[in-house]
């Protein structure tokens, strides 16, 4: 049986469970005054940080040049601060501003024709020679040229002069042509380095090296005494004498325009606090949005830590007030399931689970508006419609109470209001989403209420979102209303898939017993159901009874009817272990009669400790564990008792150990497990009577029930005695209902009794075994209000 039975222990409980152990290592040296204040600072500092995170939200929207402003941003302070990016841009201008250097070499025609008549005087004196390869190489061009036949004076000078002519102006290489600027190009004398003039437009008066050797080539062309050889020979020999007259200098270039950009000072913007840097529905312009980049660093960089002990101190009150909020509640409906602690506890979860989801997708918003540039798709505030403020109240509705669920959106919305664009609008938004979330659902039986309620805030946020369009004066445009009312549909269906993600989730992490739980543990199929009928069938029988009595008993008074009814399928399943020694199994003849009272005592107390152990070994959550012990409470096995005494008696022995006889407990905890209690008894009570009229299922129930009260097994719960009197008319009316008298058919003549017959007992089934008592005052009561079967 023990193979089969952990399929109700899901790996997520398991998980819990090591997590609780492991917490509670490290947890067990603080006090619980410790423990809550560790909880309760760490709830504050979480959900800080995800409200005041910049990497989840900037403080203000992005927006371009351009762009229509969506709400109007107002500087938070005296702002003071360097304008780093128009100062780049101003000190790029001055420095693209300054002409570039060139350095120039005066009178170079004269030079290269003073060069020319030297190369021809140095042929005329043999002896001399150029000191470098060049000269050398020229001289002896000359020199062929020279040797063909004796030029005239005159072609001399027309040489010189073509040469002159061509060498003359501003010559300069066709590769330096890319640093030309288009005002101009500051030329410096290579002689006088100090001073230097500014040449407009350089590629309208200046000529490349090529294009000057190309003039003097046709100028060669022109002397008509020369021959085609001889103007070849000529250019071959003396064009090279031609040089740049200008060169670029990119050092001189690189310092000027450095100390151009040096000479633009920082750029400073001040702001006035509260003054207006753009209203809503101004179009956005360069000065705008540097003032706008203002705000956003000055948010991000000054004032941090003011501001986020500020919000610390902010959130550190809303979760002060939710605890007492929380504790009052607590202590004015004690009977919610779960302690105030522990609702603390899903409270903070909620809200850090709310306040993550919120923060992350108001940026998706943002996102999603930047992507697009038509109106109104590219309002983020429009898109943030769709985000699920409704969650939190609709996963503690279902979860806990309505007042703790409408507290929680409260809550909630504040927040929401911290991180949205509008505050108060989509404060307003969340509370009523959230309110529609609390009250639009019903009792939580099926997976479907999720789904109904996340319709029901659909349909409502749908509307408010048209209604706060409305408000905000925004135009009724036909594109902004739809996509309005589509965000606003979009978020129930969030609501519902994330609510539906969290809850079995947060149900299993904090042992909370929803209906849809309570109803999953109902199934027959389930392995240790399926056992207790097969092995314990009366056992089995008696449980279904007893849970439709105490469900009935917990409707009367408000109370949970269905977890009282599956409560009542578990509180007996140690029975499992020994079924034959109760008599609702018993076949044959009553194992106690072989046994010393003590041992049957124990054989009897023991499926209350075996229950316990074979319920935590399955997984079932602590309530269902809690009516094991609690419906028998610390009452006694009376007659079991009597007789150990008499035995002790007679052979003179000590005096019984009356611990022996004693259930373990502890009494009755909650209303649900002492009406288990009472209803396990009346069920037993009206069994065992002959004739189930009103008038003795009305004494019995009576008797047991003020047998219950003087036993001081009720003293632990919370029950009333209005309800305790409204519990015993509803249950007598049930068991009256189940024993109704039957009606005679015509022709039909009943045996007759049998209460001398002799039978054979192993012939009868447990029903049949189970001793009735004509009179109701003989059926066996026992000081703490139990039916002893045992005892027949």
């Amino acid at each position: 049986m023990s193979k089969r039975l952990p399929e109700l222990s899901t790996p997520l409980t398991k998980a819990r469970k090591a997590f609780l152990r492991y917490a509670g290592g490290v947890l067990e040296r603080l006090t619980p005054r410790q423990r809550f204040w560790t909880g309760f600072s760490f709830l504050c500092i979480v959900t800080t940080l995800l409200v005041s995170n910049p990497f989840l939200r900037s403080e203000t929207e992005s927006y371009r040049v351009g762009d229509i402003a969506r709400e109007t941003i107002i500087s938070p302070a005296d702002i003071a601060f360097l304008d780093e990016e128009r100062t780049r841009d101003a000190r790029e201008t001055a420095r693209s501003a300054e002409l570039p250097v060139f350095e120039v070499e005066a009178n170079m025609g004269e030079k290269t024709a003073q060069t020319f008549i030297s190369s021809i005087e140095r042929q005329q004196r043999p002896a001399a020679s150029d000191g470098d390869a060049q000269g050398r190489t020229r001289s002896e061009a000359v020199a062929r040229v020279l040797a063909r036949r004796s030029f005239s004076s005159n072609e001399l000078d027309a040489i010189r002069t073509a040469l002159k002519e061509s060498a003359e102006g501003y010559i300069y290489r066709e590769e330096e042509k890319q640093f030309f600027s288009s005002v101009g190009v500051r030329l410096i004398d290579r002689t006088r380095p100090g001073q230097g003039t500014v040449e407009s437009l350089p590629e309208s008066n200046w000529v490349t090296l090529g294009a000057a050797r190309k003039k003097f080539q046709d100028r060669l062309s022109a002397i008509q005494s020369l021959s085609v050889k001889e103007r070849d020979g000529w250019y071959d020999a003396v064009a090279d004498l031609i040089e740049p007259s200008v060169s670029y200098n990119a050092q001189a270039t690189n310092l000027a325009r450095e100390a151009a950009a040096s000479s633009i000072p920082v750029i400073t913007v001040s702001l006035k606090r509260n003054q207006t840097v753009a209203r809503e529905g101004d179009t956005v312009t360069a000065e705008m949005l540097t003032r706008i980049s203002a705000i956003r660093d000055y948010s991000r960089s000054n004032r941090q830590v003011h501001r986020l002990l500020g919000l610390l101190a902010i959130i550190g009150g809303l979760f002060w007030v939710a605890w007492k909020f929380i504790q009052h509640n607590y202590l004015v409906s004690p009977r919610l399931t779960l302690s105030a602690e522990r609702t603390f506890a899903l409270f903070g979860f909620v809200v850090i689970a709310q306040t993550a989801l919120m923060s992350a997708l108001f940026r998706v918003a943002d996102f999603t508006a930047a992507q697009n540039v038509k109106i109104p798709f590219n309002d983020a505030s429009l898109w943030a419609f769709a985000i699920p403020f409704a969650f939190g109240s609709l996963l503690m509705t279902l979860l806990s109470d309505r007042r703790t669920a409408l507290f929680t959106g409260l809550v909630v919305s504040l927040i929401a209001g911290m991180l949205a664009p509008k505050p108060l609008e989509f404060a307003l938004y969340s509370v009523i989403a959230s309110a529609v979330a609390v009250y639009g659902i019903g009792r939580y039986r099926s997976r479907q209420s999720v789904t109904i309620a996340g319709s029901l805030v659909g349909v409502a946020s749908a509307a408010t979102a048209v209604a706060l369009l409305a408000y905000s004066q925004q135009p009724f445009v036909l594109n902004t209303v739809l996509l309005a009312i589509g965000c606003g549909l979009i978020t129930g269906l969030v609501t519902a898939g994330v609510t539906a993600v969290f809850l079995p989730a947060c149900e299993t992490l904090f042992g909370i017993l929803t209906d849809v739980k309570l109803l999953e543990l109902s199934n027959a199929d389930l392995p240790v159901l399926g056992q207790l009928a097969l092995r314990a069938p009366g056992t089995n029988q008696h449980a279904h009874a007893v849970g439709q009595l105490a469900e009935e008993a917990c409707r009367s008074i408000g109370a949970n009817g269905l977890l009282a009814r599956i409560g009542a399928l578990y509180h007996d399943i140690g029975k499992i272990a020994a079924p034959e020694h109760f008599v609702e199994n018993q076949l044959g003849r009553n194992p106690h009669d072989r046994l010393k009272p003590a041992q049957s005592a124990k054989i009897i107390v023991s499926h209350v400790s075996f229950g316990i152990k074979m319920a935590k070994d399955l997984g079932l959550p602590q309530r269902i564990i809690d009516f094991i012990p609690q419906h028998h409470g610390t009452r006694t096995l009376h007659y079991f008792l009597r007789k150990a005494e008499a035995e002790a008696m007679a052979a003179g022995t000590g005096p019984v150990d009356e611990n022996e006889f004693r259930y373990p407990g502890p009494k009755p905890q909650f209303k649900e497990s002492a009406i288990m209690m009472i209803a396990d008894s009346c069920e037993a009570g009206a069994r065992s009577l002959e004739e189930p009229t009103p008038e003795n299922i009305r004494f019995i129930v009576t008797k047991i029930l003020d047998a219950i009260l003087a036993d001081d097994q009720l003293d632990e719960c919370d029950l009333t005695l209005r309800e305790l009197t409204q519990i015993r008319e509803t249950i007598i009316r049930s068991l009256v209902a189940i024993y109704h008298s039957r009606v005679d058919y015509p022709g039909y003549t009943p045996p007759p009794s049998t209460s001398n017959a002799r039978l054979d007992v192993g012939s009868l089934d447990s029903e049949e075994r189970i001793h009735r008592y004509h009179n109701p005052a003989d059926v066996p009561v026992s000081k703490g209000g139990e039916i002893e079967d045992e005892a027949i």
